[in-house]
């Protein structure tokens, strides 16, 4: 009977308390470091001339950016498309292999290529490139070697610089991918940036999930109307702290004749003035004043670390300094914001 093919059998090496492995860990992370340390080094040099005409071209296209790849690479490639259109700049990945299968239809003439290859050599591209230049369509090469086949085809090349590989064989692609990522992050920030893009804009594409709740306004999740807990000016505590518990937020806004939120009474406040006939005083000799406050068209995400970061739970929303609304910290929970 023929022995079928298997994996590799396991390691017959003696079990170890993990020493190794943190030490294997951290040399990765220490090989990594320096190659990105290395990618900041070149923008310094060459590599930032061409980083700018990466962005010109980029920004001057009137389509959208073809970002392409095989392997590892492909995968970045993958990211990097999905973290520009994600930031206000339209891209899609089109496999560098099945380009000449149909996929080249996905591409044109107003489009810009970026073309990720460590070679440079990658023979899959043959088909791309002969397009790109009977179309004239731009490549941005991101690549180790500008006299590489790619290299030699592109329009603008983000020569990366050469690096040790994490893998101890130096094979496994580690540190290079590592490095075309953080150099297309840099490339989708700067064009965020170069388009205005806001956090605004940002919620478009972002609807759902954590990263959608943070993006919601203020005015989407606080409490208003009747069931501000709201008090004038001059109240007795006796009723203030009728008010207050009534309302279920912890907490009281007092407002002067004009309507401008002057000062707030919490728990807190009833606290330390319990045992000095609380009751006989007004919640002007009680309030704390200048409370913290947020406006209806702040992110969600802003003011739940405002509050965090105060060690609050609850916020006057106001608009001029009149109270409009209250946002509590249970409003964020329930958003999916915290």
């Amino acid at each position: 009977m023929t022995p079928s093919a298997s994996a590799p059998a396991p390691s017959d090496a003696p079990a170890t308390d993990g020493t190794d492995w943190l030490a294997s860990a951290t040399r990765t992370l220490e090989t990594e470091i320096a190659g990105l340390s290395g990618l900041k080094a070149a923008l310094g040099n060459g590599l930032g001339a061409e980083f700018v005409k990466a962005i010109e071209t980029i920004h001057a296209g009137k389509g959208r950016v073809i970002v392409t790849g095989v392997g590892k690479s492909g995968h970045i490639g993958s990211k990097i498309s999905a973290t520009l259109a994600s930031t206000g700049t339209p891209a899609h990945f089109v496999h560098a292999a099945e380009a000449s299968h149909g996929d080249l239809g996905m591409i044109t003439e107003e489009d810009v290529i970026i073309a990720l290859s460590w070679s440079g050599e990658t023979k899959e591209f043959a088909t791309i490139v002969a397009y790109a230049r009977r179309f004239r369509v731009p490549i941005i090469a991101m690549t180790s070697s500008r006299r590489s086949a790619l290299g030699r085809a592109a329009t603008v090349n983000l020569e990366l610089p050469k690096v040790a590989e994490a893998c101890p064989h130096g094979l496994a692609p580690t540190t290079s991918t590592l490095l075309m990522l953080a150099l297309g992050d840099a490339l989708a920030v700067a064009l965020l940036e170069a388009r205005g893009f806001t956090a605004q804009d940002f919620k478009v594409f972002h609807p759902g999930g954590k990263l959608g709740a943070r993006l919601q306004h203020v005015r989407d999740v606080m409490h208003s109307g009747a069931t501000v807990p709201l008090a004038p000016s001059g109240t007795p505590m006796s009723e203030a702290i009728v008010l207050m518990t009534g309302k279920g937020f912890g907490t009281l806004g007092i407002v002067d004749e004009l309507g401008h939120l002057v000062g707030i009474i919490t728990d807190g406040d009833l606290r330390r003035n319990l045992g000095s006939d609380l009751l006989g005083k007004t919640v002007d000799e009680v309030m704390s004043r200048g409370p913290k406050t947020a406006e209806p068209g702040e992110l969600a995400g802003t003011v739940l670390e405002r509050l965090n970061a105060s060690q609050i739970t609850a916020l006057f929303v106001v608009e001029g300094s009149r109270p409009v609304g209250i946002l509590h910290l249970h409003d964020l929970l329930r958003s999916g914001v915290a």
